[in-house]
């Protein structure tokens, strides 16, 4: 077996949000076995208008590569009703997103590493500082609860009572 590396996922929904969150965790579990999770936050929509999100991040451990990774998570995410050409900014039923691969520092199989969005916006950061404050982002060095703690911006999240087992 090969090793395996520390990875966190970006997870959201604004469409059926709970149902597809929960499905989502439950076909990451089936996927890659016992997940971290943080607490799952409620978003407004960033980039265009649209019903408010939720959002969370997942730790796992794999022995994916980045491309196979990728392709897993596009295939969970079109499994649970994502259009395959859907445009960036517009409503989502599973968003899957590859945010840290290990301490991988640039892009790799053409995909985004460590992912731009964990700098720019609260439902990235701040489930991600809660799951992993200690860990430290790849590029910038600061842990993300220092990432956190000096985040300024005006988007607002807050935090939802969820549940999954």
């Amino acid at each position: 077996m090969s090793a395996t590396v520390q990875v966190f996922i970006g997870v959201g929904s604004n469409v059926d949000r709970e149902r597809h969150i929960r499905a989502g965790l439950d076909a990451l579990t089936r996927e890659f076995g016992e997940l971290q999770v943080s607490p799952v936050y409620e978003s407004e929509a960033v980039g265009f208008d649209g019903s408010p999100f939720l959002n969370l991040v997942v730790g796992l451990r794999t022995g994916m590569t980045v491309a196979d990774l990728s392709r897993c998570l596009k295939a969970i995410e079109v499994e649970h009703g994502r259009k395959v050409n859907a445009r960036r900014f517009s409503p989502r039923t599973l968003d899957l997103d590859i945010l840290t691969y290990g301490d991988l520092d640039r892009p790799r199989d053409g995909v985004e590493i460590p992912r731009e969005e964990i700098l720019l916006n609260a439902f990235v950061l701040r489930p991600l500082a809660d799951l992993a404050g200690d860990c430290r982002h790849p590029v910038d060095g600061r842990t993300y609860r220092e990432l956190w703690r000096a985040y300024r911006s005006d988007q607002r999240l807050w935090p939802v009572d969820f549940r999954w087992s």
